[in-house]
């Protein structure tokens, strides 16, 4: 029996010690050569007279489902462009996208437009959330997260892994009329968004190239204590002794955002004092995956001043296209309407949600005071000389949840839970809800008038 129980001792002690050796995929530092430095805006295949940037909010397999349907009124929103004709889907030059949304963004961007409409079989109807489950309560699992650096976000990342079948940043660069993708979690420690882009990952000297969709999708979704963090290695030291300094860490600003973006930018350059860096879902920071765009454009200083270096030809941009998605519920229950003292999950509901509606609506706000601003420097300049023409028009286009439908459709639209599933009915109602709120805006009627959109 003793000896029964010391074999025992010994294998639960060997089980543990090679548990503990397990390590899931990290970043390794820039190579001897870095990659070529990619540009927002790829020139070498798209059409510069019409920018379009596509940005997609969190809120999980909602925000999916209602985003999806929006791509495909894009996709519906067919015109001519230099004698060919076209749609806005497949002009869309920049995708972003947070928690939900990122989900979305990678596969779009992974498949293109063809490949889209997988995005239903893939992900929207099937329970991805119980898939997730079962397979995290597999011994092999179960046996993975006994490992200290191996968390539940490793998980979802393995399982979307499956539906990007294993794709990396490289691989989108195979195909150079891929939108541009940009994906966003936040920095735990900052409180900041934290982009997957080769300047973001410049000033941790980490090739962006070799990162998996999945790991980048499952680090924007890793939603606090439900989800553990995911870590990259900070290899800024590398660089440093190189004699390599990032462009961000270079980059002025008079503006206080311009500042803070430095300031923050320069933190990931001291490996000795940070040399990880542990990201949760991109909503905590910003669920519009907007903030970050538009303090890159303030960093030159002004909008044309943020193209200088994309190479575009002087004169060639006519229209510049944002559009905002957002998809955020309301809280579970209006406090106001009961003199009651709100319980527990009443005060959590409403602070979580509360405050991250106020939030959004200031980022929404943000935007388009920004956009004023660029509308006043083009009026200002108006020369040609810089990469936007005498004509250009800025179109800013927000579609939101809220905008949807009236009445009592609305109202369980913006009650469906936050969750990697959702039932088939949701998924339709959302989808048909995503067409219907860009159809029913009124900046996107001035874009496809702006266009010469023919309705049907």
């Amino acid at each position: 029996m003793r000896a029964l129980r010391a074999l025992w001792v010994v294998l639960v002690a060997a089980c543990l010690s090679a548990c503990s050796s397990l390590r899931p995929w990290i970043n390794e530092p820039l190579p001897e050569t870095p990659p070529p430095r990619s540009v927002v805006i790829s020139t070498a295949q798209r059409d510069p007279t019409i920018l379009v940037a596509v940005t997609l909010s969190g809120g999980g397999a909602r925000a999916a489902a209602f985003g999806y349907g929006v791509l495909e009124e894009l996709h519906h929103t067919r015109f001519q462009l230099n004698g060919r004709e076209t749609d806005l889907l497949d002009a869309t030059d920049v995708i972003s996208g947070v928690s939900g949304g990122s989900i979305l963004a990678a596969y779009y961007a992974a498949f293109g437009v063809l490949g889209l409409p997988n995005f239903e079989s893939a992900f929207l109807r099937q329970n991805f959330q119980n898939s997730l489950i079962l397979k995290a309560l597999r011994p092999s699992s179960l046996h993975d997260l006994t490992s200290p650096w191996y968390g539940r976000a490793h998980l979802l990342a393995r399982r979307l892994d499956e539906i990007y079948q294993g794709k990396t940043y490289g691989d989108l660069e195979n195909d150079p009329r891929h939108p541009q993708l940009v994906i966003a979690a936040t920095d735990m420690s900052l409180g900041t968004p934290f982009e997957f882009t080769q300047d973001q990952f410049e000033l941790i000297c980490s090739d962006l190239q070799s990162v998996p969709l999945s790991f980048a999708v499952a680090a924007s979704s890793a939603v606090p204590v439900l989800l553990s963090p995911l870590t990259l290695k900070n290899h800024a030291q590398v660089c440093r002794d190189r004699g390599i300094t990032p462009r961000l860490a270079t980059v002025g600003g008079v503006n206080y955002r311009a500042r803070m973006f430095r300031m923050q930018a320069n933190s990931y350059l001291d490996a000795q004092a940070r040399p990880f860096i542990h990201l949760v879902d991109g909503g905590v920071a910003d669920n519009l995956a907007v903030r970050r765009l538009l303090d890159r454009a303030l960093l030159g200083g002004g909008l044309a001043e943020s193209f200088e270096e994309v190479g575009i030809p002087p004169g060639s941009v006519h229209k510049l296209v944002v559009i905002s998605v957002n998809s955020a519920r309301d809280p579970a229950n209006n406090i106001d309407q009961s003199g009651e003292v709100p319980g527990i999950r009443q005060v959590a509901d409403t602070l979580l949600f509360g405050a991250g509606a106020r939030a959004t609506l200031e980022t929404q706000e943000f935007l388009l005071d920004t956009a004023r601003q660029w509308r006043e420097d083009l009026r200002r300049r108006g020369t040609g000389a810089d990469a936007f023409a005498p004509d250009a028009e800025i179109h800013v286009v927000q579609a939101n949840l809220r905008d949807a439908a009236d009445g009592e459709l609305r109202l369980r639209l913006l009650q469906v839970p936050t969750a990697f599933s959702i039932s088939d009915e949701e998924v339709t109602r959302l989808i048909a809800a995503g067409r219907s709120a860009l159809q029913r805006s009124a900046d996107f009627q001035a874009l496809k008038r702006s266009l010469g959109v023919k309705d049907d």
